[in-house]
């Protein structure tokens, strides 16, 4: 007889909130006041309409999240549950040793920093958090993300990266709202675009974090760039 393959298990519904709470622009991070080198992109002409706003968006999930931000967070969710401390310790020296400028150095430290109080609050007594809060010269933002959606969620791996992942998507058009003349209804459109191209992000990612530390990388040099330009940029909404 054939197979009949089963149905996946759907996720219980506190974790499901949990998870859409730890995506959600409103957690106190701060993730609305960076838009990651595209405010220097419009600047600078490379960014003006919705054809090329979903270009970079999607380049930039592929080039930078892919391969580095959500590997990075799936071989921390894995050291968090194994409360391996050393562990955590290397792969946030990695996160900040790969951030090739000034900008991109201090947003992942100060969401780190917030997320680490956030969740100071929420388990005060839960021993990683202390081990989060004492990594130096801070936690980074996808390190602390894994804490929380390893210890808060109690989603699986997966589903975690789903969800970091369409965190970024909806602050990045957002910014993009907020810098360039396009309407709600192309921030939907891009918003709908980078959604359907995270699951196979995600997957690619996981396969990335299997393969082991140096398949991880992060090497965007054009973005770099930007970011290192927008520093000195006369007239900007954005921190980084």
């Amino acid at each position: 007889m054939p197979r009949v393959r089963q149905a996946a298990q759907p996720l219980p519904a506190p974790a499901l909130l949990q998870l859409m709470w730890l995506a959600s622009p409103a957690l106190p991070v701060g993730g609305f006041s960076y838009s990651e080198g595209l405010e220097a992109a419009i600047d600078g002409g490379q960014v003006g309409d919705e054809a090329s706003a979903g270009r970079w968006l999607v380049d930039q999930l592929g080039l930078s999240l892919q391969r580095a931000e959500l590997p990075l967070l799936a071989s921390a969710f894995k050291a968090w549950q194994r409360h391996d401390a050393p562990r955590i310790a290397e792969l946030n020296a990695w996160a900040l040793q790969t951030r090739e400028t000034r900008e991109m150095r201090q947003q992942t430290e100060q969401m780190g920093r917030s997320l680490t109080d956030w969740l100071r609050q929420r388990q005060p007594d839960d021993v990683r958090i202390h081990v989060l809060a004492a990594l130096r010269p801070a936690p980074t933002w996808p390190i602390a993300f894994a804490l929380a959606a390893a210890t808060i969620t109690g989603a699986p791996l997966r589903e975690a990266l789903l969800a970091f992942g369409f965190g970024w998507a909806e602050n990045m058009v957002q910014a993009l709202l907020k810098s360039a003349h396009l309407g709600q209804s192309a921030g939907q459109r891009l918003l709908g675009r980078l959604a359907d191209a995270l699951p196979a992000a995600v997957d690619a990612a996981l396969a990335t974090a299997l393969a082991g530390d140096g398949a991880r990388q992060n090497l965007a040099p054009m973005l770099a760039i930007l970011s290192a330009r927008h520093e000195a940029q006369y007239s900007r909404l954005f921190r980084s």
